[in-house]
């Protein structure tokens, strides 16, 4: 648009000389005309430019394009260049960060912001672990476990700092806490997703505190299907995007061998879901495995519709300790190369 305005005003210009300078020059009797020539140049250019906003169909009072998400997060960037001791600042950028799923600058953004509040601010805690824990869930039991635990000490209300710190508490053992932190964030009436979540998560948390007491009033044979259980508790990680409506399939490994798996699950692709795999969902005969054996659980997301992997499917994998670890947690965050 700017080149045809350009030339547009080129060619304008052109008319007026084309037309004033015959008026300023003297023809034989004729006496040069100033006044004429002023006045046919000005009705040459604002003439112009009116009948052309009137009739051109180009939107002269649109607004520009806005930016995208990138271009403002990088202008933010910027600005915190200039301004580095603005706390607010890196806390905005950090958050956009993680919108954006840049978790490692995310990281470095919270990192700074928690540098320039002493350790005492506790977005900036919470926001180094959610930007940990997203790379690598692991990390909720290193690092970022005690990011929210340094959280949790400044703000024991804090909604988000309860929620990972009950995922922590129960990574590690700790049911009893765990629930209670579950507990207390769901009496925060939280939106109807999360509270969805929340009642899962302490369902079976319940489930898992009565299963030792149930166990001994039945006294099942050592080594019997009724131990022999595989239970997971699948979420899909936000670093994994573009997932269609596939199904989802859960299978259970001889640790550390090939071939077909002990027992295998089709379900639909909805998350988060707790699955429970036993010896009856063996796919051969006389091929399972029992308590005490130790598995590899693996759950994947079949674009294809395959049971068999192709390269994209996202999928996560855990080790499981069958009939001692109970409910695990698995994320769904890497894809098939």
């Amino acid at each position: 648009m700017i080149t045809f305005v350009v030339f547009a005003a080129a060619l304008t210009a052109a008319g007026v000389i084309g037309v004033v300078i015959p008026l300023l020059r003297s023809r034989g009797a004729l006496a040069p005309a100033p006044w004429a020539a002023l006045g046919a140049a000005g009705v040459l250019v604002l003439g112009s430019v009116l009948l052309y906003l009137s009739w051109s169909n180009w939107s002269w009072r649109a607004a520009p394009a806005a930016d995208s998400p990138q271009t403002m997060v990088a202008r933010l960037a910027r600005q915190l260049e200039a301004d580095p001791q603005n706390l607010e600042g890196w806390l905005m950028l950090g958050r956009s960060y993680v919108v954006l799923q840049e978790f490692p600058l995310a990281l470095r953004a919270f990192e700074r912001a928690d540098r320039l509040s002493g350790g005492k601010n506790v977005e900036a805690l919470i926001g180094q672990a959610e930007a940990l824990a997203l790379q690598d869930p692991a990390e909720l039991e290193g690092r970022a476990g005690r990011l929210v635990e340094r959280a949790l000490a400044l703000d024991p209300d804090s909604g988000k700092a309860l929620f990972f710190g009950a995922t922590v508490a129960a990574r590690r053992g700790d049911l009893p806490l765990a629930r209670q932190r579950f507990v207390k964030v769901l009496a925060m009436n939280p939106p109807d997703n999360v509270r969805a979540l929340l009642d899962e998560e302490i369902r079976a948390i319940d489930e898992k505190l009565a299963a030792p007491p149930a166990a001994a009033a039945t006294q099942p044979a050592a080594g019997s299907s009724a131990e022999a259980a595989v239970r997971v508790n699948i979420t899909l990680s936000p670093t994994v995007t573009g997932t269609t409506a596939a199904p989802l399939f859960v299978f259970v490994r001889q640790a550390g061998q090939k071939g077909p798996p002990l027992a295998a699950k089709r379900l639909e692709s909805h998350f988060p879901q707790s699955v429970t795999l036993t010896p009856a969902d063996s796919m051969l005969p006389g091929r399972s495995f029992a308590a005490g054996q130790q598995v590899q659980v693996v759950a994947r997301i079949a674009r294809s519709g395959s049971p068999v992997g192709a390269s994209g499917d996202p999928f996560g994998e855990i080790t499981y300790r069958v009939g001692q670890d109970g409910l695990l947690n698995l994320v769904i965050d890497r894809l098939i190369p």
